[in-house]
């Protein structure tokens, strides 16, 4: 391949350096804002931390994040166990069509606005009354073909001569699974379940419509949504900052577990 021009190089540089500025200026700015001393949320009168001292004191806030981490981790939990039984069990069997294929997958393809209106309506068919039960389901949906598809990229190089020996020593299956299978994907696994905790802390408009009336089942993305409806001020900066720092640290994790995994 031909090497690059110095003005080309230096062309690629500058389209490189105002995408990155396009994505996360705004970002650092919500970020600074979120420390501002002043009331206003565009003008900068000094540094403080007394935005995030208010959101300890803020007693919606606070029941909002409770409700966001018991959703996140039941989801999670349960996605993660689906997921994954999921993705063993369409590689041990590779006889299968492209439908399956698109089955599996859907709920990543499909826009979250269709998705919430669809869960919506099965909820409502079944007369299910809302709350968090409800939104946990719905995040199950969401996530489980996230959480499969990370499991299966590591199920692509795995070994299945090795659960037949011990299929062959006579283990069981759960032995194997467990003693074989499990220590063999768990990066996948851990990674997939970071994926889905992030996704589910962030998710928005499947939980807002498949969430009942009232606080008791209002996540930090509904809060948050809710408070900017009257303006934009520093404590909401502050809590999107919290947000944001969350599930940077997840991706993060989940980012390192997959190098980690492929390195393999």
């Amino acid at each position: 391949m031909a090497e690059r021009s110095p003005a080309t190089r230096r062309t690629l540089w500058l389209v490189l350096s105002l995408v990155f500025a396009f994505l996360y200026i705004p970002i650092a700015v919500l970020v600074a804002l979120s420390f501002n001393e002043g009331g206003l949320p565009t003008a900068w009168s000094g540094f403080s931390l007394k935005w995030y001292a208010s959101l300890a004191n803020n007693s919606a806030i606070l029941s909002a994040a409770l409700n966001t981490l018991i959703v996140a981790l039941v989801s999670t939990a349960i996605a993660t166990l689906l997921g994954t039984l999921l993705a063993i069990g369409v590689e041990m069997r590779r006889q299968y069509g492209k439908g399956l294929e698109a089955l599996i997958f859907a709920p990543m393809i499909i826009p979250d606005i269709v998705l919430a209106i669809a869960l919506l309506s099965f909820f409502s068919m079944l007369n299910l009354t809302m709350g968090l039960h409800t939104i946990i389901l719905a995040h199950v949906v969401f996530n489980l073909a996230f959480v499969c598809s990370v499991v299966r990229a590591r199920l692509k190089s795995f070994d299945w001569s090795i659960v037949e020996a011990s299929a062959d020593l006579g283990a069981s299956a759960l032995t194997t699974f467990r003693r074989v299978t499990l220590p063999v994907i768990a990066p996948a696994v851990i990674a997939g379940a970071l994926l889905a905790f992030t996704l589910s802390v962030d998710e928005f408009i499947i939980a807002f419509f498949t969430a009942g009336a009232g606080r008791a089942s209002t996540t930090l993305p509904m809060q948050i949504y809710a408070m900017i409806r009257f303006g934009i001020t520093p404590e909401i900066n502050a809590l999107a900052t919290i947000v944001m720092a969350v599930s940077i640290t997840a991706l993060t994790l989940s980012q390192r577990l997959n190098k980690g995994m492929i390195g393999q």
